[in-house]
Order: structure tokens, then sequence, then C-alpha cells
């Protein structure tokens, strides 16, 4: 807390949640050739020595999962498969760095559009509300 205050002190870091987009293989349940998954945990291992990475996962094909939607009353369910006309997830990470920038430039080393890598992978990071963030902007 500062001086005096019982507010907390902003972080000094932000947290990102970077999503990797599904493709067509993903979606059939395909999964990534052993080289990517070393390849992967590699750079997995390499953002946790950092003390980047919180937590990192990959996704089950949309056809394993169901889809919640809210209007008046209770939630209506889908079940998948889902088309990919939208932007399915297939994995994501939680990062923590100081700065949008050094959340892109850690991102740019993952090993995808390498040789036997998927050369399609668009991530997309987006900032994290903290609780106290979120308190504190309203």
């Amino acid at each position: 807390t500062l001086a005096g205050s019982t507010i907390p002190k902003r972080s000094l870091t932000m947290r990102f949640m970077v999503i990797v987009k599904a493709s067509k293989d993903s979606e059939a349940g395909v999964m990534p050739s052993t080289e990517l998954l070393t390849s992967m945990g590699t750079f997995n291992e390499g953002m946790c020595k950092a003390g980047v990475m919180e937590a990192g996962e990959g996704l089950h094909p949309t056809a394993k999962g169901a889809r919640i939607r809210y209007g008046s009353g209770e939630g209506s369910v889908s079940r998948g498969p889902f088309a990919l006309s939208g932007d399915p997830v297939a994995g994501f990470w939680l990062i923590n760095t100081k700065s949008l920038e050094e959340a892109i430039d850690w991102m740019k080393r993952a090993p995808f559009g390498r040789p036997n890598c998927p050369p399609t992978t668009d991530d997309r990071s987006r900032s994290i509300w903290r609780t106290a963030s979120v308190s504190s902007s309203w």
C-alpha cells in the first residue's frame, strides 16, 4: 500500500492473455508435430525461467465443447463442433510483462511460421483487468 493509504500500489507488470487461433487441422483434432511440440516446450521453458509465463494450454477442438448463450432467463446450450467462421481458440498463454511491447517481443519468438510448423498461426495479445484495476477504473 502507499504510505498512509489503503490503496494498493500499482503493479509494475501487466498481464496479457495471448490467444492462439484454431486452424482446420487443430479443429480436426490433428496433433502438432513432435518438432513443434518440442519447440513449444523450449519456448515455454524460456518464458517460465524469465518469470513471464503464468499459464499456457492447448485446447481440444470445438467438437468436444459447448457454447452457452445468455439472453433472458437461463442460458441456452449448443454443442460443438462449431464453424470456423468466427475465431475459435486453439490455445492460450497468460504472460506477465512490463509492457505490451515486451509481450509482443516475447510472442514474436513463438515457434510458429518456421519450417515444419504452422505458417498461418495468428496470436492475439489482450491485456487482463486486475481486480484492483477494475475497481479503480469505475
